[in-house]
């Protein structure tokens, strides 16, 4: 983990914050512990958290895994072995995403950050959370996010709707020009694709405000 931050190193991020405040990667990348060549435990990570959203945590197999270029047998039972023992110890249904309030209570680990993140939180017909992916980490704009990035999981998880968070390092919680532009984008992507885009939410470290509440969506 030497060529990552160290603010942004998932053990360190781990006794910092809670596991709860951890993305599904940065949580895989602490079980895994290193990456292979030419990526870093927190991209293989990502890699592979995709891989299992595409094929689904209750069917991917050890042969799936392996398919994945550089990633070794004992590294693919560590994950097998970990999909199973959430699943005997976890059976309970995940959480309902009701009010911006408590996107902003599942955000608590990049809210208050200095580098902009763009989430987003994939939900089934129930308003019941599926998975929620960090798509972009940097200054935000129209240009950076793109449809495919945010629609690719949400076909793959099956989802109905989806919430779009970002958080403002410099305080203001008002959304800019880019904020509007993304909105529009996603919204029109979302009708084609029939996956509605329920709110976009900015965060700061101590307030938010929805575009479904200021009546933008």
């Amino acid at each position: 983990m030497k060529d990552i931050a160290k603010i942004d190193r998932p053990r360190e991020k781990l006794e910092k914050y809670g596991a709860a405040k951890l993305a599904n990667a940065e949580l895989l990348a602490v079980l895994l512990g290193s990456g292979i060549r030419g990526l870093n435990v927190v991209e293989l990570s990502r890699k592979i958290v995709k891989l299992i959203a595409k094929n689904g945590a209750e069917k991917i197999k050890l042969e799936d895994l392996l398919k994945e270029k550089g990633l070794g047998k004992a590294k693919a039972l560590q994950i097998i072995a970990a999909l199973e023992l959430g699943k005997r110890m976890n059976p309970g249904k995940k959480p309902e995403i009701l009010a911006p309030e408590d996107i902003w209570k599942l955000c608590g680990d990049f809210r208050g950050s200095k580098k902009e993140h763009f989430a987003v939180f994939y939900l089934d017909t129930m308003n019941t959370l599926i998975e929620r992916q960090i798509i972009s980490i940097g200054t935000l704009n129209a240009s950076l996010v793109h449809p495919r990035e945010v629609f690719e999981p949400a076909v793959s998880l099956h989802a109905a709707g989806i919430i779009a968070v970002h958080n403002h390092p410099s305080g203001n919680i008002e959304p800019s020009q880019d904020d509007l532009a993304i909105t529009k984008r996603l919204t029109d992507a979302g009708k084609i694709l029939g996956i509605i885009l329920t709110d976009h939410i900015i965060l700061t470290a101590n307030d938010f405000t929805s575009f479904k509440n200021k009546g933008m969506i």
